[in-house]
């Protein structure tokens, strides 16, 4: 008895500190965006942006997509947030020049090569200097 309490207080606490690591990483994802949008103002929403450079695509840890095009920086929010990872590569499958939120976007283990999971864009929101 004193073996299964003992084994339950130690499995909720181990879960307990999960969920603090995801709300810290959660934080630090909204942190790191506020600061490259400083100073900006949002626009209008577009399915798809012209994203020649593939170099300046930055994923940020359970936030978001970014697209830095020099003036305006391209923010999508995924539907599950909590999919993106730095540590895992991001496959996108495009049709042509254009990044669209209907593109087809997978993860995958740096490490291991094995598919982790598929992402979904949502619109693609311009933020600009005033």
């Amino acid at each position: 008895m004193k073996m299964t309490l003992f084994a339950v207080t130690a499995a909720s606490l181990a879960l307990a500190g999960c969920v603090h690591d995801r709300a810290a990483a959660d934080d630090r994802g909204e942190a790191r965006l506020a600061a490259m949008l400083a100073g900006r103002v949002a626009g209008e929403p577009r399915s798809c942006v012209s994203a020649y450079d593939s170099s300046r695509l930055q994923i940020i840890d359970r936030t978001a997509v970014v697209y830095d095009a020099g003036s305006t920086i391209w923010v999508s929010r995924p539907s599950d947030p909590r999919s993106l990872d730095t540590r895992d590569i991001v496959v996108i499958e495009r049709t042509g020049s254009q990044l669209c939120k209907q593109d087809v976007i997978r993860t995958v283990d740096r490490t291991g090569g094995f598919a982790t999971g598929v992402i979904f864009l949502g619109d693609f929101v311009p933020y600009t200097r005033p």
